[in-house]
C-alpha cells in the first residue's frame, strides 16, 4: 500500500507488513482507515503516534506472530439482549 507519497507501513500492534486501506475520508486526502491482515487491528491515520506507529505503540499491548498463533481463544461476541 505504499507509493512515493506514502511511507512504508507496518501494523503498530504486531509489526506485520500486510496493511490495507479499508476506507478513505469523504474529503479526499484527509485520512484513511487502515487494517492489519494478521491481527485485524484497525486505525485511522490521523490518530496519535501511540496508535499509529509501532515504535510508539504501548509495549504491553504489542503482539508477535507467535502470540497470535498460540492465542488460546478469540472471545465470542455475546448475543444481544432480547427485549
Amino acid at each position: 500500500m505504499s507509493d512515493r507519497n506514502t511511507p512504508h507501513l507496518v501494523c503498530p500492534r504486531c509489526a506485520d507488513e500486510a496493511v490495507s486501506t479499508v476506507t478513505d475520508s469523504p474529503v479526499p486526502g484527509v485520512w484513511q482507515v487502515l487494517q492489519c491482515a494478521r491481527c485485524l487491528y484497525m486505525w485511522r491515520t490521523t490518530e496519535p503516534a501511540r496508535r499509529t506507529r509501532r515504535e510508539d505503540y504501548p509495549a504491553g499491548f504489542r503482539l508477535t506472530a507467535e502470540d497470535i498463533a498460540t492465542a488460546p481463544e478469540v472471545p465470542a461476541v455475546p448475543p444481544l439482549p432480547t427485549r
